[in-house]
């Protein structure tokens, strides 16, 4: 399998635009236990500053934030509950503040190394079936954040097209309004989807 990075240009668009685009699309890893991808099969679009579920809502800018204001093209990872590393997509113009979350992948290559890292069997879909898991699985962690997803350490590559799906975020009860927003995209009938379809 060949895989080769996603142009620049592909990342230069709004949040909302890039989310469903990723579903299909293989996230590839390359580090001192070898090569390991996924394919994606789940997305969350966040656009601040006036999306209240994002990290940058209402303009706010700190040093876990400051990546997602560009430019587009580069990895945001964060702390889920303090313990488990999540990794985001930056997205859209310089300033702009959006990212999208990989919530959930489908092995592609490297299963058994997934496997080791996650200490269960390579068949299970709790392998790569959430954000913390999926970076687990790939050996993504506070290294990466700010990496170009454009070079060979970490790249998002095409992929087969997926029917995709939309449906509200998920664990964004604190964000009013928001909450309501389709802005989850995910392959329908793929088993490794986090959770079940809400719409």
């Amino acid at each position: 399998m060949r895989l080769s990075p996603l142009p620049l240009s592909f990342y230069e668009r709004r949040a909302r635009v890039v989310a469903p685009a990723l579903v299909g699309k293989i996230l590839v890893t390359t580090g001192p236990g070898g090569l390991v991808a996924g394919r994606i099969v789940e997305t969350e679009a966040y656009e601040g500053p006036e999306d209240l579920a994002a990290h940058s809502a209402r303009g706010r800018r700190t040093r876990r934030n400051e990546v997602m204001y560009g430019p587009a093209g580069r990895a945001y990872m964060f702390l889920l509950y303090g313990t488990s590393w999540a990794f985001n997509v930056v997205t859209a113009e310089v300033d702009a503040a959006h990212a999208v979350l990989v919530r959930a992948l489908e092995p592609v290559l490297g299963r058994d190394i997934m496997a080791e890292r996650r200490r269960m069997a390579p068949t299970r879909r709790e392998l790569t079936n959430g954000p913390g898991k999926l970076c687990q699985a790939l050996g993504l962690d506070r290294e990466h954040y700010g990496v170009g997803l454009t070079g060979d350490r970490v790249f998002i590559a095409d992929g087969p097209a997926a029917r995709v799906g939309r449906s509200p975020r998920i664990n964004i009860d604190y964000a009013g309004a928001w909450v309501k927003r389709p802005w989850r995209f995910y392959e329908r009938g793929n088993r490794y989807v986090s959770v079940a379809p809400r719409s």
